[in-house]
Formats: C-alpha cells, structure tokens, sequence
C-alpha cells in the first residue's frame, strides 16, 4: 500500500467518522445500560419482597391478588408506584452521569440538536405508554401494566435508534417481543419485566460497553 493511497483512506475514516458523530448521539454509556438494570432488577426484588411471591412459582392472574394487605401503610398500588418512580429516578440519574462523562471525554456536544431529536424520539412512545398505562391501572387491569411497559419501552427504543448506536434497536426488539410474550402469560408480568429491565439491560450494557467505551 503506497503512503498516497494510505492517507486517502485516511481521510475516508476520518469524514466516515464525522458523518457518524454529526448524525448519531455515540456517547451513550453502555455502563448506564448497567445500572439501569440493577436498579431495575433491585425493584423486582422489592415487589417479590412486598407480595411474598417466588419467581416463576405458578400462574398468577394478577400479583394484586396476592396483596390484600398493607405494608409500611403502603397498598400494593402506591407501594408498585413508589418503586417504579425510584427506579426510574436512580437510572435517568445514573444515566446521564455515565453518558455526560463519555461525552466529555471523548470532547464531544452532549446537548446540541441530534440530542433533542433522540430525546423527542425516546419521550413520544414513552409518554403514550405512560398514559396508557394510567388507563389500564384505572381499569383494574393490573396484569397488562408489566407487559406494556415493555412493548412502550421497546417501541420507544426502536423508534430513537436511528439517532444513536444500532444495537440499541436489537435492545428494543428484544423488549417487544418480550412484552408480547407477557400479554399472554399475565401471571408472569413481573418476572419479564425483571429480564427486559433488568437482565437484558446488563447484558447489552456490558455488551456496548465493551465495543464502544474505549473508542
């Protein structure tokens, strides 16, 4: 290879990179992957805890029936979104940690306009499935929230991977079918909702992490 054609390729990697950067948010941590999932697999606990239940003990129709009881003067609605609202809370928390540090070190923009797009793109379905889920709670229907919180979820990934790292749109496929799995199998909501939010997000955290977090 001739040093001519070497520094054309160069510079072919080097305006790759730039189209890369100018239409994709690449800063996005796999570590708060991570630690969304912990958080998330902490609240499963929580809720297995609150409801005396074992994972994967039985059919269950609804985990509210087997909550007629009160802890901490919590009933089992309050207590479910008590725990959602903290996990959410420490994983946006620990997200936006992770992801400002990468930027900084890799010195690039972490609010410019690609991010507002991403953030439009992940707010639309998450807002939709938010109310939807509302609705469900007001009906009764508990058993449906834990499966629309991931098929929304998923929605809401495929829906921002066009503005960051391809894999996430496999992570959001992997969301929805497992939210599609849930519609059918009511009584396992929650084991479900620990393996999309919890043990999925390890595993593509770990996994982005070490593909993208040195480079």
């Amino acid at each position: 290879m001739t040093a001519k054609h070497s520094e054309h390729l160069d510079a072919l990697h080097d305006i790759r990179s730039m189209m890369e950067r100018s239409s994709r948010f690449i800063s996005l941590s796999g570590l708060s992957g991570v630690a969304a999932g912990v958080f998330a697999l902490l609240g499963a606990a929580a809720a297995y805890w609150y409801f005396e239940l074992v994972p994967f003990s039985g059919p269950r129709p609804y985990y509210a029936d087997a909550a007629d009881f009160t802890k901490f003067g919590l009933d089992y609605v309050s207590f479910c979104l008590l725990v959602a609202g903290l996990v959410v809370v420490f994983a946006v928390g620990f997200g936006i940690f992770f992801t400002t540090r990468k930027a900084k070190r890799k010195g690039q923009p972490i609010w410019d306009a690609l991010t507002r797009r991403l953030l439009l793109s992940l707010a639309t379905p998450l807002a939709a499935g938010g109310i939807f889920c509302i609705g469900l709670l007001e009906l009764g229907l508990f058993g449906l929230v834990a499966p629309a919180t991931l098929l929304f979820y998923g929605l809401a990934l495929v829906n921002a991977s066009k503005y960051t790292l391809p894999d996430i749109w496999f992570l959001g496929i992997s969301e929805i079918v497992l939210g599609l799995i849930g519609v059918f199998y009511i009584g396992y909501g929650l084991e479900l909702w620990a393996i999309g939010f919890g043990i999925l997000h390890i595993a593509y955290g770990t996994y982005m992490h070490f593909k993208y977090g040195g480079k």
